[in-house]
């Protein structure tokens, strides 16, 4: 023990940058004044050239001409004039106004801003002070921020998810829109290469013809691939896999190609386990062939869940537990969670959340959302706001109220789906925890186990919103869990379709150039109206403002006769 904590602290003495000497930091110290010192006089000594630069022109530039000239203009100016000035600005401030509000509703940020910092600010010099030395603290929090960022926006596989013939397509057919997006197709096909093919497919003619299929980006095209293996090899499992995820159009035809799957999968399971110590590429080709064994049996548990098995797809689902428990990463607890939450065997459920429900094991919505369910269940048929209002909560109530907010703080978005505040859609094959697609995923599934508690919904929707009162605001930290992630609405924007409007968590403070273009909108509407109701008026305000314009041709030709008084005098001294 002792060891590993002295190579962790030379570990951190290592990766820290040395200490700088008293001296040097005195230095570094003096150096930066000065350089700041040295800017601030440089600008003072712009202005004054600047302003010099404008005396000695004054006179090829007639500028008291140019003034009076103007004042004149100005002064001639009618009513009508200014009418149309002040509408039209309204007019381009008001479009400004509703690009701006399209764009920050579209994208999450201001249009202006976006400009203004790309390209704007390289050109006045903004880049330079922003960039920080490598080994200085704020580069090291800026990546720490980056990495955190990247763990907590890690994609999962949705564990429950549809399957793309018989029902995704299928909606596709009824509704005409595409409910899954290409990057979470390509994710999928990422996780398929994962799971179905190793090095060792050149061996089996079948299994290479298959590496194709599962790279292919046309459905027509693997599905063709898919028949041209199973005439290779009739035992090809994976073959049984694609159509039976793809062509299949009911969950009757997919479960029965997945059971002509199973009995390929098994017997070729059999003989990679006979043959698994021969060398490292047996070994490899022994891990594929156990995932799509697991995933063949899985898949068979959620038809037989679909068709109403339900203690058929739980007994497959607990002998995969038992049979394969490294696999723990496929998430097949949520499986089990939803099929004994349908069959209400709440003990049961309790029971897999004591053993998932862990501080070591990642969190999700299904786990948070059931351990608030169940604790709902005990108080929820019996609650009453007004009553508890009076008499207080009872330590069962404050438990219950205690886990939703647990859950809320976990997802955010779940509430507005169960409360039926957000219409569902088709779940997407993958999920960001704590997302908006890890919410929809977890709705559309355990919605009617909540509906079936009586008063689950009506306590969800008395309480829920009081967690956000316990949060941090901004979210530096968070309470019960780390603070809720802001890489998350991008991500969902990914996973979700176009036509569905993403749930944002914090909600996002309008940026600063709506305001100010819809305060200019409004008042130059307002100014626009008021001179056309009231010419005269407005017309006096306008002159008086005007009005400064003399005064300012007036100031500048009293400087300019007193500094040629002055000039003469130095040329008669000088005599």
């Amino acid at each position: 023990m002792a060891d590993g904590d002295g190579l962790g602290e030379a570990a951190t003495a290592a990766a820290s940058p040395p200490a700088p000497a008293p001296g040097q930091s005195l230095s570094l110290g003096w150096r930066e004044r000065l350089r700041a010192g040295l800017a601030g006089t440089g600008a003072s000594l712009w202005f004054v050239a600047g302003l010099g630069l404008l005396y000695v022109l004054r006179v090829p530039l007639r500028l008291c001409e140019n003034l009076a000239a103007v004042t004149v203009f100005l002064n001639s100016l009618t009513p009508k004039f200014y009418v149309a000035l002040t509408g039209t600005s309204s007019l381009i401030s008001g479009l400004i106004f509703m690009f701006e509000w399209w764009y920050f509703h579209k994208h999450g940020t201001s249009f202006i801003e976006q400009v203004s910092v790309s390209h704007l600010r390289p050109l006045m010099g903004g880049t330079e002070s922003s960039i920080s030395e490598p080994g200085s603290p704020s580069s090291n929090r800026e990546s720490e921020t980056s990495r955190q960022n990247l763990s907590e926006c890690k994609v999962w596989r949705n564990p429950l998810n549809l399957f793309r013939g018989a029902e995704y397509r299928r909606y596709t057919w009824v509704t005409g829109k595409e409910p899954l997006t290409y990057y979470d197709m390509n994710l999928s096909a990422q996780d398929h290469q994962t799971f179905f093919t190793c090095d060792t497919d050149f061996l089996r003619p079948s299994d290479t013809v298959m590496q194709k299929a599962w790279r292919e980006r046309n459905p027509p095209a693997r599905i063709k691939a898919a028949y041209q293996a199973l005439e290779l090899n009739n035992d090809c499992a994976t073959a049984y896999v694609l159509l039976a995820e793809e062509e299949a159009t009911t969950i009757v035809d997919a479960e029965r190609l997945f059971k002509q799957a199973l009995k390929a999968g098994e017997t070729i399971y059999r003989r990679s386990q006979q043959c698994q110590h021969q060398s490292p590429q047996h070994e490899a080709q022994l891990r594929r062939d156990t995932n799509v064994l697991v995933y063949i049996k899985r898949r068979l548990a959620m038809c037989a869940r679909k068709l109403g098995r339900i203690r058929e797809a739980v007994k497959i689902m607990r002998d995969l537990m038992k049979e394969f428990p490294p696999l723990t990463m496929l998430n097949i607890h949520e499986n089990l969670l939803e099929s004994l939450l349908e069959l209400q065997a709440y003990a049961d459920v309790q029971a897999v959340l004591a053993k998932y429900d862990d501080i070591s094991l990642p969190k999700s919505a299904a786990i948070c959302y059931t351990a608030a369910l169940l604790k709902t269940r005990t108080v929820s048929d019996k609650f009453c706001p007004e009553t508890a209002s009076r008499r207080g909560l009872s330590m069962a109530e404050i438990n219950a109220v205690e886990a939703i907010h647990r859950a809320v703080e976990f997802n955010p978005h779940v509430p507005k789906y169960l409360l039926e505040m957000k219409s569902l859609i088709l779940p997407p094959e993958h999920i960001l925890k704590r997302g908006d697609s890890e919410a929809i995923a977890y709705a559309f599934f355990h919605l009617q186990h909540w509906k079936r508690i009586e008063g689950a919904l009506n306590l969800l929707q008395c309480t829920w919103e009081g967690t956000f009162r316990m949060i941090p605001y901004p979210l530096e930290k968070g309470h019960l869990f780390y603070p809720y992630p802001s890489c998350t609405e991008t991500a969902d924007r990914e996973l979700l379709p176009t036509f569905h409007h993403v749930s944002v968590y914090p909600k996002k403070e309008l940026p600063f150039f709506i305001h100010f273009t819809a305060g200019l909108c409004s008042s130059t509407a307002m100014i626009a109206l008021l001179t056309h109701q009231f010419p005269e008026i407005m017309g006096v305000f306008a002159k008086a403002g005007l009005g400064l314009w003399p005064l300012q041709a007036c100031v500048l030709s009293v400087f300019e006769e007193s500094t040629q008084g002055l000039k003469e005098a130095l040329d008669l001294s000088s005599v």
